[in-house]
């Protein structure tokens, strides 16, 4: 790709991607800060083709979250209230997650994905009950659950070591982790915006002790508000580094910051340019991890449209309207809700193949050629395939 005036410095990037060479730290930095919006498109996409063909992928899962009440204090979050705010609050028994999952009974949902503040009472044996009596009713679903800070205050209250934790919660149904919860690694970031909980060391171990114990997981990184280009290549580097140990990470989600209701509220939020370049970038630079997702209910359904050509090759799923960390926080999607039909043809209009995946990404329905009787009241737009 000669056709962007690149420096010498930039067209060496450009040679090692070309090469598929793995690019390093200072290569990362000066893609941010050099390398033309289109160029970084063109790349991530070639990746992500190389990698996904023209896929993306979708599954039809449920959110559930068992309470917004949370010892932990992150200056970021709109979602969690303290243990005395009961007005705003909730708290759910498993009588009352069993449900609110047996609203879904008539759904060929695959997955379903608890996450939640963390509260004194959901303790490691409140949760191994809850998943024994979750697949004891639907032995079906793929459970996804429990953000490493979730497990680091389970595990710690219980005096188990993490293999010892996790040992227990897959004996009790649990099959993989999300990635909630690794924001930046950087300990004076962490320091900033979420000083009171697991460190960038536990979240790492963590997420080691699953890979051992063969429970893939997710990861993630929250973008948009104190931390610099550098802090986000250090983030992806600690977690490429793991990848190269484990193999354990699925997919990576960058989640951008959303500013409304909480204490950073006066930082601006990143724009769809920047939003972008972080998705190329990040798909790049990882690549040693297959998938790159795009969270549809905290971009909004067009953004994520748009990232189909900057790396994306995933954009969750169905989800429901239990969903409220990103709502409460502002985003775009304040009832998170989409129809496969509608993630079908959201996919379909960036001309790229929809594939129904279960959460280990096995094809369950390839929608190349699914038509639907009734039509969607959302219109999607065409867009161009970067080539």
């Amino acid at each position: 790709m000669n056709n962007y005036n690149l420096t010498l410095p930039l067209e060496l990037v450009a040679k090692k991607i070309e090469n598929n060479q793995r690019i390093d730290e200072a290569d990362a930095l000066m893609l941010y800060n050099e390398a033309p919006l289109a160029m970084l498109g063109y790349y991530a996409n070639v990746i992500r083709e190389t990698k996904n063909g023209n896929n993306v992928f979708f599954n039809r899962n449920i959110h559930l979250e068992p309470t917004n009440l949370c010892v932990f204090y992150c200056k970021f979050c709109s979602y969690s209230r303290t243990l005395k705010e009961s007005e705003e609050g909730w708290f759910m028994s498993v009588e009352d997650m069993l449900t609110e999952l047996k609203k879904h009974d008539h759904k060929p949902i695959t997955e379903i994905h608890i996450v939640g503040g963390v509260h004194p009472k959901l303790t490691l044996d409140f949760f191994c009950d809850a998943l024994m009596k979750i697949k004891a009713h639907r032995s079906d679903l793929h459970i996804k659950a429990f953000t490493a800070v979730e497990l680091e205050y389970m595990f710690r209250k219980a005096k188990v070591t993490y293999a010892q934790g996790f040992e227990r919660l897959k004996a009790s149904g649990l099959n993989s982790i999300p990635g909630g919860g690794a924001e930046i690694f950087d300990t004076e970031i962490r320091e900033k915006i979420c000083a009171d909980k697991c460190n960038a060391e536990q979240w790492l171990g963590i997420h080691k002790a699953a890979h051992l114990l063969d429970i893939p997981s997710n990861c993630t990184m929250l973008y948009g508000h104190y931390e610099t280009y550098h802090h986000r290549i250090d983030h992806m580097m600690q977690l490429r580094n793991l990848q190269d140990q484990t193999n354990g990470f699925n997919t990576f989600i960058p989640l951008k910051y959303r500013n409304e209701g909480n204490s950073m509220s006066h930082l601006t939020e990143t724009t769809i340019i920047e939003d972008l370049k972080c998705y190329a970038i990040a798909r790049i630079y990882l690549d040693n991890i297959q998938h790159l997702k795009a969270y549809w209910p905290m971009l909004g359904r067009e953004t994520s449209q748009l990232t189909l050509q900057f790396g994306v090759d995933d954009i969750d799923g169905t989800i429901d309207d239990t969903t409220k960390i990103y709502s409460m926080a502002g985003s775009e999607e304040q009832n998170p809700t989409l129809t496969t039909q509608q993630l079908v043809e959201m996919i379909k209009s960036a001309r790229r193949t929809p594939i129904e995946r279960d959460t280990l990404y096995n094809t369950i329905t390839d929608h190349t050629h699914t038509s639907f009787e009734t039509p969607t009241t959302h219109a999607y737009h065409a867009l161009p395939v970067i080539n």
